[in-house]
This record gives C-alpha cells, structure tokens and sequence, in this order.
C-alpha cells in the first residue's frame, strides 16, 4: 500500500448533453482547466457505452468481460482523473441499468449521454501523483511521489 495526502481544491459541475461522449468530455475539461488530480462523481443517463464488467478468471494481467450498451440507460458512477503520459487518464466505474437489468462496470472507449449526464469533480490539490502503465499487471496503477510532467 502506497498513500499520499492533499485537499480539495477546485470544483467543477460538469453538464454533458445528449449525444456528447462522457469521457471525452472529462477528458476535455480535464486538460482546459489543467485537473492533474481529481475526483468526480455523476449521475445521468447513457445511450451507448462499452464497459468492463470484470475478468474473466482470477489473473494477471486480466482478460477483460465487455458489454456493450446500445440502448438508453440510467447511469451513476465514481471515478477519478490523473494523468498518464501526456494526458488526462479516466477512471470511471458505474452502474448503468435499464428495467431490471443492471450491469456494473468500468467504462472505456465510447459513452454518448442520453438527454443529460451531471458531473461534480473535485480537484485534489497538494499532491504528486499520475498513472504509469505496468506491462506485467496489465493495467496503470496510480504511483505518488516525483515524477517527470
């Protein structure tokens, strides 16, 4: 276990429309407002979505379970943002259902809101911290301590 302290600083309410793509937009107001570290949560709706739903087997690296969503459905996630290379990274899990199917999940690549999604990120200010990818885990861990930007 590895930890580091710091506060909130900024705080944003990001709204996403209908039709806009939730991570992209993240990922856009990540790098205007320069969020090196952030929390956010939200709550909406999404049309389309591909999400990890767990590995496949106890392993690592995992080999990932995608579900794919093509329809309209309730959204609430958390997720965190820091940055991996030259970029804000991420990292959002949520629960999206629709009737009485619900699937939880990390969201990757594509994810178009349906009518509106609505964000609260909470800056974490005082810290040193970013994502590093790790061949061997198959993943990118979040690291604390001097790194180069």
């Amino acid at each position: 276990m590895e930890y580091t302290a710091g506060t909130i600083g900024r705080v944003f309410f990001l709204r996403v429309d209908h039709g806009e793509d939730l991570i992209e937009a993240l990922q856009t107001v990540s790098r205007k407002e320069n969020i090196r570290s952030a929390f956010f949560f939200l709550l909406g709706a999404i049309e389309q979505a591909e999400l990890v739903a767990g590995p496949r087997a106890a392993c690592v690296p995992p080999v990932p379970m995608w579900v794919k969503i093509g329809t309209p459905h309730e959204i609430i996630g958390i997720g965190n943002v820091f940055y991996e290379g030259e970029g804000p990274k991420v990292h959002l899990h949520c629960s999206i259902g629709r009737d009485e199917i619900v699937r939880t999940g990390c969201l990757r690549n594509q994810s178009k809101a349906f009518m509106v999604n609505e964000v609260c990120i909470l800056e974490i200010s005082g810290i040193n911290a970013a994502r590093v990818n790790d061949i061997e885990k198959g993943y990118s861990p979040v690291i604390f301590g001097k790194m180069d930007d």
